[in-house]
């Protein structure tokens, strides 16, 4: 790692952490809320039901660093249930059945969860971090 970016490692790893609980928040309301588009219609009611409040609550838990560690094990699994679910069964490789973004989700939210809440969150505030 280069020596000038070795000294922001926590704060570009924070950021990585609330961006990818804000980004994956939006399937949640997308799938119980219609915001800001309502979900695809080829979606399956349990999926709405299961996956959109893991989704809402999930992305939020992690965004916001409370619990983090659980609620990203929780994401990871539900991204990997996803992957196989929706994409694994179309074609061997991400880029052939447009699993590319299940597939990283999930590696990201596993990454998220070995590594913890970290600086800038509820549990760093409340000292469980």
């Amino acid at each position: 790692m280069p020596s000038f970016v070795r000294s922001y490692a926590s704060h570009t790893y924070a950021l990585m952490r609330i961006v990818t609980g804000f980004l994956f928040l939006w399937h949640g309301t997308q799938k119980l809320l219609s915001v800001p588009m309502p979900p695809p219609p080829q979606v399956p009611p349990f999926v709405i039901a299961i996956a959109g409040p893991i989704e809402l609550i999930g992305g939020m838990l992690v965004m916001i660093g409370l619990f983090t560690g659980w609620a990203a094990f929780l994401c990871s699994g539900l991204m990997a249930f996803a992957y196989w679910m929706a994409h694994g069964t179309q074609a061997l490789l991400p880029i052939q059945n447009m699993g590319e973004l299940a597939a990283l989700y999930c590696f990201v939210f596993l990454y998220i969860s070995s590594h913890g809440s970290g600086i800038w969150s509820m549990d760093a505030a409340r000292g469980a971090a």
